[in-house]
């Protein structure tokens, strides 16, 4: 699939870019589950999550090539520098004190709602992707498939976890983008 080193790295830094971006469905979704969540609302949850990590980085993706025709030699700083702000806004998040989320999730608008909230960092990440040469279905599809295979491990685990462990995810992830950043720019 993979002939080069170089796709294998594209590859593997899609999937690590997947898994951070994931860590705020996981981080939230243990929050949610500590307040009890039926099973049907897990699975109704992590799909939608999954169906707005495929959507919001395919946008952001666009969006970023978009930008990439008019900044033409900036875009590699531009798409760094996107990344970092955005793995510190995840970090900074993650400390807050005091949980400002509280959606009802289970009304079909609180799904939808919820699972956009922690769906918009990939539009950041998409648009920095967008800026280079990146696989567009491998991306959309590591995004979705982790985005909602990781809000399903946040909301079963929630049901027996503290809410401390999703706030070091969200950091985690935070984190991960920011290095990310730094390697785009450096």
């Amino acid at each position: 699939m993979f002939e080069t080193s170089a796709g294998l790295g594209q590859l593997i830094t899609v999937l690590i870019m997947a898994a951070a971006l994931g860590m705020d469905a996981f981080s939230l979704g243990i929050g949610i589950g500590m307040k009890g969540i039926r099973l049907l609302h897990v699975l109704k949850i992590s799909v939608l999550i999954g169906f707005f990590h495929i959507l919001m980085p395919l946008l952001g993706i666009f969006t970023g090539q978009y930008v990439s025709s008019l900044l033409g030699q900036v875009t590699t700083y531009a798409a760094g520098g996107l990344l970092i702000l955005l793995g510190a806004h995840m970090v900074f998040n993650s400390f807050k004190s005091g949980d400002t989320r509280m959606i009802d999730h289970r009304t079909l608008l609180g799904m939808i709602l919820f699972s956009l909230s922690v769906s918009v960092d990939s539009f950041s990440v998409g648009v920095s992707l967008g800026m280079f040469q990146s696989n567009l279905i491998l991306t959309v599809l590591a995004f979705g498939i982790c985005g909602g295979a990781m809000s399903v491990m946040g909301l079963l685990l929630g049901r027996r976890v503290s809410r401390n462990l999703g706030d070091l995810g969200e950091a985690l992830g935070g984190v991960i983008l920011l290095g990310f950043g730094l390697a785009f720019i450096f």
